[in-house]
């Protein structure tokens, strides 16, 4: 009576071959680094908090800190010439920096969310299962990831990245020349025709899998 046939999983790979396939776990130091890059973000998020805090209540050398960061300017002051000489000072927090500095952190917090993604999903997709089944904080969108999926998703994020950025472009407005702002709205454009054409390629992928007859050609 001829053996049973060990399941492909369970047959022994040849050197070369396991060898490559042992190479994928040369991307773990990659997203132990991004983790790194996430411990960051969360340092900058909460010293950008703390300043806001202590410039609502008055603290003018974080007031002074958050204006820098964020690249604001008040009014301009002009001689009779019409030439800027200077920016009047600005002694409290106004509504306008208020706005940016808070985009700023919905901004890591968004960048945040990315690297999450690609942390997650890239190592469940390229290097080992987590085996997360049943875990109650198991994300949704883990259920189904795979290269595809991650792509568009990365790109959905990448644009509203994008639009942060380019909604705290125009309410500084008056800080940027014109040229500075047609070029940051045509990336953003960019962006989102790339993933409209990312989603687009999926679908046409997934739907030509989806009806292969059963017995064409793998």
């Amino acid at each position: 009576m001829p053996s049973p046939k060990l399941p492909h999983a369970a047959q022994r790979l040849r050197p070369l071959p396991k060898l490559m396939f042992a190479s994928r776990w040369l991307q773990l130091p990659l997203y132990l680094g991004l983790i790194l890059a996430q411990a960051v973000y969360v340092y900058q998020f909460w010293t950008e908090l703390v300043h806001l805090i202590e410039a609502a209540f008055g603290h003018q050398e974080a007031l002074a800190t958050l204006v820098k960061s964020i690249g604001y300017k008040a009014a301009a002051i002009k001689d009779v010439a019409g030439a800027v000489i200077g920016y009047e000072p600005i002694a409290k927090l106004n509504e306008t920096i208020l706005m940016l500095v808070v985009l700023g952190l919905i901004d890591v917090v968004m960048i945040s969310n990315l690297l999450i993604m690609v942390i997650v999903g890239g190592y469940e997709t390229f290097v080992s299962r987590m085996d997360l089944d049943g875990h109650p904080d198991q994300p949704e969108w883990l259920n189904h990831v795979n290269a595809s999926v991650l792509k568009v998703k990365l790109a959905m994020a990448i644009i509203g990245i994008s639009s942060i950025h380019l909604l705290k472009t125009f309410i500084n407005a008056d800080n940027y020349d014109e040229k500075t702002l047609m070029w940051q709205t045509l990336i953003h454009l960019t962006f989102l025709a790339s993933a409209i054409a990312i989603a687009y390629t999926d679908r046409l992928l997934s739907a030509g899998y989806i009806h292969k007859p059963a017995d064409a050609p793998h």
